[in-house]
């Protein structure tokens, strides 16, 4: 009996001990696959949101850099131009709020993959109307034909004009009338952006906060790094991208080039502006590809499993995981949630930190976006450069100081291991330095080009009377001009007119852009006796002094973007770890519409308004109105361009200094030294975490110890 006894107790343990050897070793193989799932996963994530960042980013810097091409394609003014770029934020508006609340409890990555569907379709519509509108038309005088033929630009008696040449004013109208229904189809531009809006809206506040959720706790602020440099990587591609479509001619294979008399540092030039949205239309659909494959949930990292500020979708979703299983009655309804809606706006808003760092940002934004949008415009009117050199320069020089200054910031808050109110340090010092290095730019500028009847007298001296009556005078009083006509020419004196009618040039000679000008009255008022009264076609280049002025500019320029862009992925931790980890998403959405709305809709605009104040020069439509400005004040346009970034920019530092204020009196160190307070020790420790209980988890590492100090 004994024997048989420990037999049966020798085979129970063999029968109880091997299920769990093979238990736990199942387990260990589970935990190994879970953890190889889970970064595998995250990586993959992180590979295809970088790459729609990519996308997006190079989508949207491609449309700063035609702005100006937009705007004489079709015949529009700057401020209306900055309402055309101001659609994408107002396609955000439209559902962000929607997006950001509802679209966390649901399938994140497939959410993005449609939002990237319909960004490229936005992008395909932008570039629509080329196919639909008649060819460019700009502003040319017969002066300008294709015709060897030697010709009088100045005609003295109207007897001397040819009847076909009288007659050709009204009909010139009544067909630019027929074709003045092309120019309203600027619309669609308006709206193909505005669809960009839409479909981008998803990808930052679902994008982030899944890495957020995802990634383990030291690699999250590093993560979002990578993110954030790909967006910046995007711009650079864009703004070569439209450097390069800004050399062709926007009629590219429909048209004889060489009929084209205007260069690319002519007012009137126009780019293949079209061509480059079809590109970004295309990477937009291959960016959709990879997330419809991507799952709802991963595995979270071992080191958060535990901790407390779990995954925002755990607080209201169902886990679908093979090892997660819940009863039906305690998913989340669409309704319970949406009765959540308002108690987490006032949640939201009652953080004064958040509500502050909001509010700097708004300003801030509203400074960086209008600065961005007209810089390309401003270094063209500045400088006297072409678009395509614009672009290139901005591309490969200023977009990598800002790419690398992001980078920067994100490296830096995970070497020296910054808390929170360090993050609002960095990010306001980058803020004061930038702002400070901006002043600079206002004495780099270059002075007006020297345009008989608008910056100089035909006489060659600075004061000039009424802008409309200066374009005529005693030297070109017999001829018949046109005072709306924009089709320059530079003298021998190294003045610019702006037709060679008013220049009062009696023959010409050659054919399109090489035609010359002789006899010109109005030359010969200033020009030495070494020198004749010609001209040629196009306008005079700046004084000496510019070249140098505009080096000095780039300089400035990229230490300025370098040093604004380090603080911007402080702030994002800090935008971050200021909430509940149940509003993540909530947070970010309400941060980006308040972006849109406040800043990215009417910074483009006033800017725009404020920028139409200096012109000198209006184009004329051909059924008559003003048309895109040609020539603008360049001391009036440097001081409201950087006068309005730099007060802007200003406004945003003390509300900056108001965050790190309120944020010193309501964070606590953990790492303070607690046996200082003797046996009081706990209960000090206790009182500090009711507190950030009480003010909204103010800071989150009360509830996720070493957060910060891990980034």
């Amino acid at each position: 009996m004994e024997n048989s006894s420990k037999e049966n107790a020798q085979l129970f343990s063999k029968t109880i001990i091997l299920p769990i050897d093979g238990s736990s070793a199942k387990s260990e193989s589970f935990a190994s696959k879970e953890k190889q799932t889970c970064r595998g996963g995250i990586k993959i994530f992180l590979g295809a949101l970088s790459f729609v960042y990519f996308a997006k980013a190079l989508s949207g810097s491609y449309l700063k850099s035609t702005i100006t091409q937009i705007e004489r394609r079709f015949d529009i003014p700057s401020s209306l131009v900055g309402v055309i770029d101001g659609s994408f934020e107002i396609g955000n508006l439209l559902i962000i709020i929607l997006v950001s609340y509802f679209g966390a409890k649901l399938h994140r990555p497939k959410i993005i993959g449609v939002g990237c569907l319909i960004m490229s379709a936005g992008t395909f519509l932008i570039a629509m109307p080329q196919f639909f509108m008649g060819r460019y038309r700009y502003e040319i005088f017969s002066s300008s034909t294709n015709s060897t033929v030697s010709n009088s630009p100045c005609l003295q008696d109207k007897s001397q004009i040819p009847l076909s040449v009288l007659e050709r004013p009204q009909a010139k109208v009544n067909a630019g009338c027929e074709k003045e229904v092309g120019s309203s189809m600027w619309i669609y531009v308006l709206l193909g952006n505005l669809l960009r809006g839409i479909g981008e809206t998803p990808i930052q506040p679902l994008g982030i906060t899944y890495i957020d959720d995802y990634a383990s706790e030291e690699s999250a602020a590093f993560y979002i790094g990578c993110v954030q440099t790909a967006a910046i990587i995007g711009p650079i591609f864009g703004f070569l991208l439209g450097s390069l479509c800004a050399k062709l001619y926007v009629d590219l294979g429909f048209v004889d080039l060489d009929s084209v008399t205007i260069t690319h540092n002519d007012a009137r030039w126009v780019g293949a502006w079209w061509l480059g949205y079809l590109i970004a239309g295309v990477l937009s659909v291959l960016a959709a590809l990879p997330f419809w494959f991507l799952p709802k949930h991963l595995p979270r990292p071992e080191s958060r499993k535990d901790s407390s500020t779990s995954s925002e979708q755990s607080k209201f979703i169902i886990e679908d995981n093979r090892e997660h299983h819940r009863p039906y009655e305690q998913q989340v309804k669409i309704i319970e949630m949406a009765k959540d809606f308002l108690p987490s706006v006032k949640n939201l808003f009652g953080n004064p930190v958040y509500f502050l760092y909001l509010c700097a940002s708004i300003i801030q934004f509203n400074s960086l976006i209008g600065m961005v949008t007209y810089k390309p415009k401003y270094i063209e009117q500045q400088y006297g450069q072409s678009p395509s050199k614009t672009n290139f320069v901005i591309g490969l020089i200023n977009v990598p100081a800002v790419a690398f200054g992001i980078f920067s910031g994100g490296l830096i808050m995970k070497k020296f291991r910054i808390n929170v109110v360090g993050a609002a340090k960095l990010s306001l010092g980058s803020s004061f330095f930038g702002y400070l290095l901006l002043l600079s730019l206002f004495a780099l500028g270059c002075e007006n080009s020297d345009v008989a009847g608008l910056t100089v007298s035909y006489q060659g001296t600075k004061q000039i009377s009424s802008f409309e009556q200066a374009l005529f005078s005693e030297c070109n009083a017999g001829c018949v001009c046109s005072k709306n006509e924009w089709d320059p020419i530079c003298g021998e004196n190294g003045i610019t007119y702006v037709s060679a009618c008013l220049a009062g040039c009696k023959t010409s000679n050659g054919s399109g852009k090489i035609t010359e000008f002789y006899n010109c009255s109005c030359v010969g008022i200033t020009a030495s006796p070494s020198r004749s009264s010609s001209a040629v076609m196009g306008t005079c280049q700046k004084g000496n002094e510019c070249p140098k002025m505009f080096l000095y500019f780039l300089v400035i320029s990229v230490i300025t973007s370098y040093t604004l862009s380090i603080g911007g992925t402080p702030g994002y931790i800090l935008l971050l770890r200021c909430i509940k980890p149940q509003l993540k998403s909530f947070a970010l959405g309400v941060y980006t519409l308040a972006i849109r709305v406040l800043a990215g809709v009417p910074a483009p605009v006033y800017f725009g308004v404020s920028i139409d104040t200096t012109c000198l020069k209006w184009g004329s439509k051909s059924c008559g109105g003003r048309g895109a400005c040609r020539l603008y004040d360049s001391n009036a346009f440097r001081y409201i361009y950087l006068g309005l970034t730099v007060v802007l920019g200003s406004i945003s530092i003390f509300l900056s200094i108001a965050v790190l204020f309120v944020l010193k009196k309501r964070y606590v160190p953990q790492d303070e030294n607690i046996a200082a307070n003797g046996g009081r020790g706990k209960v000090s420790v206790q009182n500090r975490k009711d507190n950030c209980v009480n003010s909204d988890y103010l800071i989150q590492t009360t509830y996720w110890p070493e957060k910060e100090t891990r980034l």
